[in-house]
């Protein structure tokens, strides 16, 4: 199995003629030339050589980016790190949420619900996304009461889906 990547930044517009470009980090904007080497979900891979921060942004000039229609053409890029790169979590219970993408899914009694496909967040928590083992998908809120364990070690979580997901799920021609 290949090694977890972690998305940490999203390149946006270019700045200026000389091929930087804005980035818009996830975590701390200083640590984002700190992990060497970062590369998109096509392959690529991306140096910085010259980092600021300009506000919530960073201006970045990237090893190979000259001009400014090279800059233009990274523009929605997201840029991603191994996860072995990033700082150990002090915590026991601490983790990446992109950690759970790929995990079995099972409800309380330890049938099998699906697999969880992303963890997005919309601006109000993150939320599971969930493909269900009977077909299709739903979404569930991230939080302790619907999802009250992670076992990593099996790659397995149990979720209490919500009483309106179950009734659902039990409604003939749905």
């Amino acid at each position: 199995m290949s090694e977890i990547s972690l998305p940490l930044a999203k390149i946006g517009a270019a700045h200026g003629i000389k091929g930087e470009v804005r980035v818009k980090p996830y975590g701390e904007p200083d640590m984002l030339d700190q992990y060497g080497m970062l590369h998109d979900q096509a392959g690529s891979h991306y140096k910085i050589t010259r980092m600021r921060q300009q506000k919530s942004m960073l201006v970045v000039k990237f090893e190979g980016v000259d001009t400014r229609n090279e800059a233009e053409a990274l523009n929605g890029i997201e840029l991603f790190v191994e996860r072995s790169k990033l700082p150990k979590l002090e915590d026991e219970g601490e983790f990446y949420v992109e950690e759970l993408i790929g995990m079995k899914v099972v409800d309380s009694a330890g049938a099998s619900l699906g697999k969880v496909i992303a963890v997005p967040n919309f601006g109000a928590g993150d939320l599971l996304e969930i493909s269900l083992a009977a077909g299709g998908s739903i979404l569930l809120q991230f939080t302790k009461e619907v999802v009250p364990e992670i076992d990593f070690e099996n790659s397995t979580l149990q979720v209490n889906p919500p009483a309106e997901v179950s009734e659902r799920d039990e409604e003939p021609g749905v």
